[in-house]
């Protein structure tokens, strides 16, 4: 009988401990932080673990972890690539951003297991802490030869140090930048999927790059394809199609969207840019999606069709009825920075990242902000 009475108890005691585990408080959030000065790029987007109480920073080529009490974690370094925009998957614990190495003509998503980055310095080469994805898509128009005269005028040629000037790159692709995780476009609901936005060269002369392109993932499989990063041998492992090509007419911005993320408050996606440069359009600084808004197939106007009379055909995304409204164009949007951090919280609230230098070293501070629904103020410090 005492042998089953202390089961017994031990098992209580168990159950009463993994409840009370289960319905601890999540970490509170900051409504400011410091992500430090680093002698690195600047600050490209974050990832916020909102169970685990973390939020990483992309620094162009490194990663820093902070808690939520503001304390320096560890940092991930080492590569020549530049790591893009971040979000943080709460199925498999790990963050993706976006990654590019455009001399090797290589793109790809890094999947981070953050949970080891527990010290300064670690270096991404030497673990498999970081590996990669590739993604064809992205390549193939990166690569195109779109003037037709047999031969890839790309960034390291002739155009070297004036890459924007290239006639070549499909839709004007520069690569990747921003990430996010969220629902099918057309949709609300259902498992989500990975979003990865291109980056637009910003030439004024063009009129084929006026459209934002979403590439959507379903990344259930890709620990299979994922590979160590070994810089000095690309692997080209990822998923030969995509689960959806996308296209959202914003008129041109420089180098496309920089940081996305999916509001499940509002069923919107919101897009961060650095501002184009073309007069005919309004240069808004943020976009917005609604998730249920259905793609339709319908012209990329001023992308050339199969036919000089035809401009090509895509899936294409309307605005969102939200925002200021260029009474020219149609357009919709806010002249509201969010290209170097930008995360839904889930509630109404995001964390807005501000970017500055001192000295020679980058910094980045996080704001708490919350959605006012204003055309001229979107977002606002939470009081």
């Amino acid at each position: 009988m005492k042998l089953r009475t202390c089961l017994y108890l031990l098992l209580a005691a168990s159950a009463s401990h993994a409840s009370a585990v289960t319905s601890a408080p999540l970490p509170a959030l900051p409504t400011t932080q410091h992500g430090g000065l680093w002698d690195a790029g600047h600050v490209q987007g974050i990832a916020v673990d909102e169970q685990g109480g973390y939020i990483y920073y992309s620094f162009t080529n490194l990663l820093a972890r902070y808690d939520f009490s503001g304390t320096l974690i560890g940092t991930l370094e080492g590569w020549t690539g530049h790591l893009g925009d971040l979000d943080f998957n709460p199925d498999d614990g790990l963050v993706y951003g976006s990654l590019e190495y455009k001399k090797d003509q290589a793109f790809y998503v890094a999947l981070i297991d953050v949970r080891r980055i527990d010290k300064l310095g670690l270096q991404a080469t030497d673990t498999d802490i970081m590996r990669t994805v590739y993604l064809p898509e992205v390549v193939a128009d990166y690569t195109a030869d779109v003037n037709g005269d047999g031969r890839f005028d790309g960034d390291d040629g002739r155009y070297r140090g004036n890459e924007t000037a290239s006639p070549d790159h499909r839709y004007a692709c520069s690569g990747i930048d921003g990430v996010a995780f969220g629902p099918r476009f057309g949709h609300a609901d259902g498992g989500p999927l990975l979003t990865v936005a291109y980056g637009i060269y910003g030439n004024t002369t063009r009129e084929d790059n006026d459209h934002q392109v979403l590439l959507q993932y379903d990344v259930a499989q890709w620990h299979a394809l994922a590979r160590p990063l070994k810089e000095a041998a690309p692997h080209h492992s990822g998923p030969q199609q995509v689960d959806g090509k996308y296209f959202v007419r914003t008129g041109n911005t420089s180098y496309g969207v920089q940081n996305l993320t999916y509001d499940p408050a509002q069923q919107r996606w919101l897009m961060g840019v650095y501002q184009g440069k073309k007069s005919t359009f309004p240069n808004y600084l943020m976009f917005a999606v609604d998730a249920k808004a259905t793609p339709r197939r319908g012209d990329l106007i001023g992308v050339p069709g199969p036919s000089p009379q035809q401009w090509e055909q895509g899936q294409l995304l309307p605005l969102a009825e939200a925002g200021l409204r260029d009474p020219v164009t149609g357009i919709r949007g806010w002249n509201q920075k969010a290209d170097v951090g930008l995360q839904a919280l889930g509630d109404g609230r995001f964390y807005l990242v501000r970017n500055y230098k001192q000295g020679q070293q980058q910094g980045a501070e996080l704001q708490l902000v919350r959605w006012t629904g204003d055309a001229q103020q979107p977002l606002a410090r939470e009081p």
